[in-house]
């Protein structure tokens, strides 16, 4: 059963762990390195490089092509197999690359772990190497400390640690040595505890180790890390199913007119095997995985110009099926710094920050000012987010904080403390002795008993309590941290400088109410995800009130929505089942660990949803690798988050993620636009080919359908890669896991538009055969089946114009706006007319010179094809999917 140190007392820790106060013994040291290890997180092993490599080909479509490039080899097609085997390689090349990157999450961990640590041995203070500690260790840590290990703290004096990485905790916590009384505090709540990673950011103290290494909270997450099975995209899924359907198209074709042709004794077996490749050749894609590969490309060098950088190609794809965004509020949708936000006086009650007059003789602003330990420095402000924000309001006014230091210096001061919640600066003007005191409104409240108002002072009646205490408590509500401001001359400073000889009947001046502030542009950017159908979700490591106000505030919740937020102790509560059943009821997700968000984005996942997760913590990383898409801080993001997500966000903005929505649905657009056009156009291949063998006609050349695969498939199918988006794309319902390359109609349109392709191709084949243009039969069927080679070829030219649109028409402005489409249709034109005009390729290709009626007959069924294509498309619209114009 695992020890829950923070219900012990520092003596009973101490005795738990077999240490004492002096520390360890060298001889425990050695015997403990032996029996934990070093302080480090650890990692699967990695694969090689040869077995990332060989582990690409493991692929049914890759397969499928490595298959037909053998097969093409041996039947003497040299070339049809090299540029196979060249498409296969540079696949494999790019995942590899792709791979090896994503394994660095658990790298990153490793190199957050500080290098050294003071730590008490023997009685003796020593500095050692961090990887070097063991359970039982005296740690000795400072303002400015990384935290090198899990520990329970033994004394602490003003200590106040950041933890946002690792909870979600905007704003660093107070820590002391005090029992727990609570048998399960969640992670952000365990004050006597400081954990591995974490920074002190005030403070001192002294602690002793508890975990080290991967028993450590960080390396619970570096292990779920681990854990976590890399999720297969909608693109790999579909891809996937493609090639099935391909597969068994091949097989079933093939296997019929092979077993025809031996069993009629039409030719050889030779000739029908070499018959069978080449309906092989004419099914298989070639250029599918390069298509895909280069328009996912060309998709993350536009997300790249809108700050969207990214890691994993098919991501782009996936971020346009999101249904849900799951978002990290602290630096994600808040700026990750406190700010001043509101201020109340008796005399101007609550006014808005930027309203409110602020001035050097205000005693509020002298109190800001003075009771703050934060400095100056040439990169800017440093210390106590809060202190830091106070400063920071003053000087945003153009005010010179020096004016005020320099009137009231600083003589002494009485630190921040967790009980009584109030820190105090003793300062010195004119010969007068002032105490300043800054902290809980309650707890300044309570030691008040003057207020001052209007430049007087007057006693503190019970009504101006109530007044104040409600003012406090509206704010809070709305997620403010709210600060009590008082002050009091001093006749006799020769006391002792504490809180009880000097931290009473005080005279109240004001409250402060600060936020970490959400970002400006997010607002907007949740609306839009909310009008293209995708739901925004928080999850934070904050409390229910302060998360639920900025969820008001951003609109991912609104005030009707009582049963929109859950926190972390009440998901503790919900067996996972009971999480999936339930989890459509919530929206934003308070005071949750690591595992919490790995739970939330499985319970989504279960309803078949497409989960989309952001963040910057260590916190957030296991969650970012689970999502379908993880989505990475740029700029606030630890390296660890960055290496698990799929995409990084280089401005750390909100509505960046949106853009790349956008960018991702017109990703999968264009893809489907591709593969419409290339399946379609094999389909009227190997149709074409399967009929010219059981017609008993002559029948293409393998190198006239690589050709024709090569040049009039594969150009104009790249060039739809980089089509515009529709207007109306963020307006459309995300697609969903469900929805695949040949949903929408696309699988239908593939099976006609192939189906018209190749009765086309074979109607002018019979046209040439019974209308001949020569006379002789080596003429004829030379002749056909050149026309036939050509009208397959510009048929699909045709229908590459067909394709720009799944159900649109093509008779509008937007048709030709696509420069890149243009000079690919132009320039496969060109190379099919170059095979049949210039006389040179003729035998390389087994082609004879049309005539001009030829050519006509040939470019009237090209017309034919664009016209038969438009009818279907204008009942389609009109009676189908009446939403598309």
């Amino acid at each position: 059963m695992k020890t829950k140190y923070y219900n012990l007392t520092s003596e009973q820790t101490l005795e738990k762990l077999t240490s004492q106060a002096t520390g360890l013994t060298e001889a425990q040291v050695k015997e403990r390195q032996a029996q934990y290890g070093p302080n480090v997180l650890e990692a699967k092993k990695h694969t090689t490089l040869l077995q990332k490599f060989i582990a690409q080909f493991k692929d049914l479509m890759i397969v499928i092509l490595m298959v037909a490039a053998l097969v093409a080899m041996f039947a003497g097609e040299v070339s049809d197999a090299l540029i196979i085997f060249l498409v296969v390689i540079l696949n494999a090349v790019f995942g590899v690359f792709q791979e090896a990157k994503a394994e660095n999450a658990i790298d990153a961990l490793q190199e957050m772990t500080t290098p050294y640590s003071r730590v008490r041995r023997n009685g003796k203070i020593l500095q050692v190497k961090s990887d070097e500690l063991v359970p039982g260790d005296i740690v000795l840590l400072e303002a400015g400390d990384i935290v090198p290990a899990d520990m329970r703290l033994l004394s602490a004096n003003s200590l106040k640690v950041e933890e946002a990485a690792l909870t979600g905790e905007s704003v660093p916590v107070d820590k002391d040595a005090a029992v727990m009384t609570e048998t399960e505090p969640p992670l952000g709540e365990q004050h006597n505890l400081c954990f591995m990673n974490t920074s002190v950011t005030y403070g001192t103290a002294e602690a002793v180790v508890f975990a080290t290494g991967m028993n450590t909270q960080v390396g619970h997450i570096a292990t779920m890390l681990d854990e976590v099975d890399n999720s297969v995209t909608p693109l790999q899924k579909n891809i996937t199913h493609l090639s099935k359907v391909l597969t068994v198209l091949i097989l079933v074709i093939a296997v019929v007119i092979f077993v025809f042709g031996v069993v009629t004794g039409r030719e050889s077996v030779l000739d029908m095997l070499l018959t069978a490749i080449s309906l092989a050749v004419a099914a298989i894609p070639e250029g599918l995985p390069a298509i895909v590969t280069i328009t996912l490309a060309l998709g993350t060098q536009a997300m790249a110009k809108r700050h969207a950088l990214v890691r994993k190609l098919p991501a782009v794809e996936t971020l346009g099926t999101t249904e849900i965004i799951a978002s990290d509020k602290t630096g994600t949708l808040t700026q990750n710094k406190m700010t001043v936000e509101q201020l109340y006086t008796p005399q101007t009650d609550l006014v808005q920050a930027s309203a409110f007059e602020i001035s050097p003789e205000s005693k509020l602003t002298q109190i800001m000012i003075l009771a703050n330990d934060s400095q100056e420095t040439p990169d800017g402000l440093v210390g106590d987010p809060t202190e830091t924000a106070l400063i920071q309001y003053y000087l945003d006014r153009g005010l010179d904080i020096k004016q005020v230091q320099k009137a009231f210096p600083r003589v002494d001061s009485i630190p921040f403390d967790s009980e009584r919640k109030m820190m105090s600066a003793l300062v010195e003007n004119n010969g007068q002795t002032y105490l300043m005191t800054k902290g809980a409104v309650d707890e300044i409240l309570r030691q008040a008993t003057q207020i001052e108002e209007n430049g007087e002072i007057r006693p503190l009646t019970k009504a101006d309590k109530e007044k104040i205490l409600k003012v406090n408590h509206d704010l809070a509500l709305e997620a403010l941290r709210v600060l009590g401001f008082a002050y009091k001359p001093l006749t006799d400073t020769t006391k002792e400088k504490t809180a009880k000889n000097y931290e009473n009947e005080l005279i109240f001046v004001g409250l402060i109410g600060m936020i970490d502030p959400e970002r400006p542009e997010v607002k907007d950017a949740v609306a839009e995800a909310k009008s293209a159908g995708i739901r925004p979700l928080m999850i934070t490591g904050d409390h229910k009130d302060t998360a639920r106000a900025i969820a008001l505030r951003l609109g991912i919740i609104t005030p009707e929505d009582t049963a929109g937020v859950i926190t972390g102790r009440e998901l503790d509560a919900m067996s996972d089942e009971e999480l999936k059943q339930n989890v459509d009821r919530y929206s934003v997700y308070a005071r949750v660990a690591p595992e919490h968000k790995v739970r939330i984005v499985k319970a989504w996942q279960a309803h078949g949803k497409i989960v989309a997760m952001t963040g910057d913590g260590v916190n957030d990383a296991p969650a970012l690798k689970t999502a379908d898409i993880g989505v990475g801080m740029g700029i606030t993001g630890t390296e660890v988050s960055k290496n698990a997500s799929d995409i990084v966000l280089a401005d750390d903005n909100f509505a960046t993620i949106i853009l790349a929505v956008r960018e991702g649905r017109k990703v999968f657009a264009n893809i489907q636009k591709a593969i419409q056009y290339l399946l379609s156009a094999n389909l009227g291949e190997v149709l074409t080919l399967f009929m010219m063998t059981m017609l008993n006609w002559s029948i293409f050349a393998p190198v006239q359908i690589l050709w024709i695969n090569l040049v009039t498939d594969t150009f104009p199918a790249i060039a739809l890669g980089v089509e515009k988006g529709e207007k109306n794309i963020m307006q459309q319902k995300p697609r969903g896991s469900k929805s695949n390359f040949l949903s929408n109609g696309v699988g239908s349109s593939i099976i006609y538009q192939g189906l018209l392709e190749g009765l086309l191709t074979l109607g002018v084949y019979w046209i040439a055969l019974n209308y001949p243009f020569h006379h002789t039969s080596a003429q004829i069927h030379a002749d056909a089946l050149t026309m036939a080679y050509a009208t397959l070829g510009v048929l699909q030219l045709f229908h590459a114009f067909n394709s720009k649109s799944i159900h649109g028409t093509i008779f509008r402005k937007e048709t030709f706006n696509n420069k890149y489409f243009n000079l690919a249709v132009i320039s496969s034109a060109i190379l099919l007319a170059m095979t049949i005009f210039v006389p040179a390729f003729n035998q390389t290709f087994h082609v004879t010179t049309l005539a001009l009626q030829q050519w006509l007959i040939v470019l009237g069924a090209g017309v034919l094809m664009v016209l038969i294509v438009e009818v279907v498309k204008f009942f389609q619209r009109r009676f189908i999917y009446q939403d598309e114009r």
